[in-house]
C-alpha cells in the first residue's frame, strides 16, 4: 500500500487574534498566558510590556522571548511579523526553546489581519513548516455599533473572522445583545458568534478552526463552514441576505466538475483584476470529479489541498467569497466565461 505524507497535519497550527481598540484582547492574553492548558504553545504579541506578566510567572527571558512556569512562550514581536515567527522556528529547531507546537498571535487593535496570512503563504520557510488554523475576532458589545459606523478596521476583522467573540456582554441587556448579533451578522452572515467575559476561555475554543488534515472528515465541512449550528444558516449554503455595509459573503455553487486551468484561470483574473477586495476565498472544489480545498486573502493564495476522498454525499463545488463591492453574479459571470473559454474539446 502505498503511503502519502499529509501535507497538512505535520505543520504547526498558527491561530491569529485580532479585534479593534478595547476590544479585550489584553485581557485575553493575559488569562491565555498563565492557563495550565497553554503548555507548548507560544504566543506573539505586539509589545510584552502591554500584557504585563509577573516576572514570578517567568522562569527564563531572553531577548524578545520568555517562557513562562507553565511551558507557554511569550513572544514579543521585535521587528515585523515574518522575522519573528522565523526566529521562533530556527530557536525551536537548534533546541534554544523547547518544541512548542502551537502559535498563537495577537495583533494590535488597529492592524488589518491580512497581511499576517498572506505572510504565512507567500515566505517558503513558513510555509513549509506553519499552517493558518482560524481567524478569531473579538469584539467589543458597547463599543461595537459606533466602530462599525465610523471605521474600517473593525468591518474587515468582522467580515474574515473564522469565530467572533463578544466581550463586555455584562454592560447590555438581552434586547441590545440581539441588535448587536443582528449587526454582526450584517457583516458576518454565518461565522460562529460567543460571548467571553473578563477573557476566561478554553484555549480549545481557539484552536481546531482551520483544515487540519486533507483526510476527508466532517472537520473538513466543520472548516468550510457546513454543519456549523448556526440558526439555520449555511457558511457554503444559502443564508438570507442582511449585508448593509459594502462587504459581501457571496457563496457560488457549481455541478459541473472544473478542469484545473480553467477554475484556476478564473481565480487568477478575479485575484489580478480585483484583488485588493478579495477579502478571502475559502471552498472546496471539484477538480475532474477530484475534491480540492482553496483558500486564500485578496491576491495571495494557500497551495491547493487535494483531499483523499469527498467529505459527503455532496459533490458540488461551493466557493465563499467574503469581497468589497464585487456582485455575486460578476463572480458567477467569471468563472462561467472562463470555464467556456478554457473548456477543452468534447467536455460536455
Amino acid at each position: 500500500m502505498n503511503f502519502k505524507r499529509d501535507v497538512i497535519s505535520g505543520k504547526i497550527p498558527v491561530t491569529i487574534i485580532t479585534g479593534f481598540l478595547g476590544s479585550g484582547k489584553t485581557t485575553l492574553i493575559r488569562q491565555l498566558l498563565v492557563h495550565p492548558s497553554m503548555n507548548k504553545v507560544a504566543v506573539v504579541i505586539n509589545e510584552i510590556g502591554e500584557i504585563g506578566i509577573d516576572q514570578d510567572l517567568v522562569t527564563l527571558s531572553s531577548e524578545n522571548i520568555s517562557l513562562l512556569a507553565n511551558g507557554c512562550i511569550c513572544c514579543s514581536v521585535r521587528t515585523d511579523m515574518q522575522e519573528t515567527l522565523r526566529d521562533l522556528f530556527t530557536r525551536r529547531t537548534i533546541g534554544d526553546i523547547f518544541d512548542f507546537d502551537r502559535i498563537i498571535i495577537e495583533t494590535t487593535g488597529l492592524a488589518d489581519p491580512a497581511p499576517i496570512l498572506q505572510t504565512l503563504v507567500s515566505d517558503t520557510l513558513l510555509e513549509a513548516q506553519f499552517r493558518f488554523d482560524g481567524l478569531v475576532t473579538l469584539v467589543d458589545a458597547v463599543n461595537l455599533p459606533d466602530q462599525l459606523e465610523n471605521l474600517k478596521e473593525p468591518e474587515k476583522q468582522l467580515a474574515i473572522a473564522d469565530r467572533i467573540f463578544v466581550t463586555k456582554t455584562d454592560l447590555i441587556d438581552t434586547n441590545q445583545m440581539d441588535q448587536l448579533v443582528q449587526l454582526i451578522r450584517n457583516v458576518n452572515p454565518s461565522s460562529p458568534i460567543q460571548k467571553i467575559l473578563h477573557g476566561n476561555i478554553d484555549p480549545n475554543e481557539l484552536m481546531g478552526i482551520g483544515l487540519t488534515s486533507s483526510k476527508a472528515s466532517q472537520k473538513t465541512l466543520h472548516f468550510l463552514g457546513e454543519n456549523t449550528p448556526q440558526t439555520g444558516e449555511k457558511y457554503l449554503g444559502v443564508f438570507a441576505k442582511r449585508h448593509t455595509s459594502n462587504i459581501q459573503t457571496e457563496t457560488l455553487r457549481f455541478k459541473t466538475p472544473f478542469t484545473w486551468q480553467a477554475f484556476s484561470s478564473a481565480l487568477d483574473l478575479l485575484t489580478t483584476l480585483r484583488g485588493v477586495d478579495l477579502l478571502r476565498v475559502k471552498g472546496i472544489i471539484n477538480v475532474e470529479n477530484q475534491p480540492i480545498v482553496v483558500q486564500g486573502v485578496q491576491h495571495i493564495f494557500h497551495p491547493p489541498i487535494t483531499l483523499d476522498r469527498w467529505p459527503s454525499e455532496d459533490h458540488d463545488s461551493r466557493i465563499v467569497f467574503i469581497t468589497r463591492n464585487i456582485p455575486k453574479e460578476v463572480l458567477k459571470s467569471l468563472f462561467d466565461v472562463v470555464t467556456q473559454v478554457v473548456k477543452p474539446a468534447g467536455l460536455n
